[in-house]
């Protein structure tokens, strides 16, 4: 299984480990990048769908067909990034998803509270 608080490269964990990596997530395992460097990785095929990407630098990242509907993308940069069939979380405006792959701004993402 793949010890993410030892991974220090995440890039080892999608393109070496990809499998293994999904399987943990599958598992329970919420991924942390949080303020990670992801610059140029093929995430594509990644379980994300729970992920904290808060803060990461994602330039020219490929994300096609993954699923964001509920990581944390406060402060992620997407500048450059390619996206075609990327689901993102609905509170995040299609506008200020543009701006980030355009511009490289930096998403501003609250998510809603859970209903109790």
């Amino acid at each position: 299984m793949v010890d993410m608080k030892r991974c220090q490269r995440p890039i080892e964990l999608f393109e070496e480990n990809r499998d293994k990596f999904n399987e943990a997530v599958a598992k329970g395992l919420v991924p942390n990048f949080s303020g990670k460097n992801l610059s140029d990785m093929d995430l594509s095929g990644c379980d994300l769908r729970n992920a904290n990407l808060s803060g990461a630098y994602m330039r020219g990242v490929i994300l096609g067909g993954v699923d964001l509907s509920k990581a944390n993308l406060h402060g992620a940069s997407l500048r450059g990034a390619r996206v075609s069939g990327c689901l993102f979380p609905l509170e995040i405006p299609a506008a200020e998803i543009m701006m980030s792959i355009e511009k490289g701004t930096r998403i501003r993402h609250i998510k809603p509270k859970q209903e109790e």
